[in-house]
């Protein structure tokens, strides 16, 4: 007989400075998720707005601000735009394959060019290969590392050029965190076609949603996740659609290429 399902106990961040919004501080709700039922949980939580971390669930709970929005992309009603089909037609030849959440020396790689371009003072700039590796194998969940290689002409292994650490939900993908050679001179648009590619293949396999973590109106760090539609965000009142007016501008300030 299983052991009957425990109400998860819940903690606080003491408060620490934002990293998207100057002058406002950040503070996260989170528990552990763990035991037999660490799937059906991290389920549960996905659906109201958590996102996982390692062993962990957790989700914005500040004080004095709001603006981080969890969004989801209907995967079954997308309909790639002309600049995504282009993306994709580019980069259509890519091997994908799920590998078990184990980290190698390649992905780390990778991840440290991919930051060093692309957030070189952020939060992960300092990931050492220890970091990386509790950050893709530490899973109670359903997880895998997506990788994404060129083809090659004599069946070996080609070139890594993109990531995703991705769980598989009841309800649809979420993508954890993805990375790609952002200098590649002939793959303009791999962190596109990665997330496409996510939706593209929840679609095919029946599953509702795939779920981009959260989105921040006037962040430009944040504005490609509303080029995915049609999108959902979670309010006071459940999940609903919407289309942020100024995302399409401040997108093109950051290219997701």
């Amino acid at each position: 007989m299983s052991a009957p399902f425990r109400f998860p106990r819940f903690f606080v961040t003491s408060p620490a400075p934002c990293p998207y919004i100057a002058g406002k501080t950040e503070r996260k709700v989170f528990t552990e998720l763990n035991g037999n039922n660490a799937s059906e949980l991290n389920d549960a939580l996905g659906r109201i707005g958590f996102r996982r971390s390692q062993s962990v669930a957790y989700r914005p709970s500040c004080a004095d601000c709001s603006a981080c929005v969890s969004v989801r992309v209907c995967a079954t009603e997308f309909k790639p735009s002309s600049s995504q089909k282009r993306t994709i037609r580019r980069n259509r030849d890519l091997k994908v394959s799920a590998c078990k959440p184990w980290a190698t020396d390649e992905q780390y790689a990778l991840l440290r060019s991919y930051l060093a371009s692309r957030h070189p003072d952020g939060g992960m700039a300092d990931m050492d290969e220890q970091d990386f590796a509790d950050m893709v194998e530490q899973t109670p969940v359903d997880s895998f590392m997506i990788e994404y290689r060129e083809p090659t002409d004599d069946g070996s292994r080609g070139r890594l050029v993109g990531c995703c650490l991705t769980d598989r939900q009841g309800d649809g993908l979420s993508m954890i965190y993805s990375f790609f050679d952002a200098h590649h001179p002939l793959r303009e648009g791999l962190g596109t076609y990665i997330i496409t590619d996510h939706i593209l293949r929840a679609a095919n396999a029946g599953l509702p949603y795939v779920y981009l973590g959260y989105w921040i109106d006037g962040s430009t760090r944040m504005a490609y996740k509303a080029r995915f539609r049609p999108l959902e965000r979670l309010g006071p009142d459940g999940w609903s659609r919407f289309e942020p007016v100024a995302s399409d501008k401040l997108a093109k300030l950051f290219e997701l290429a």
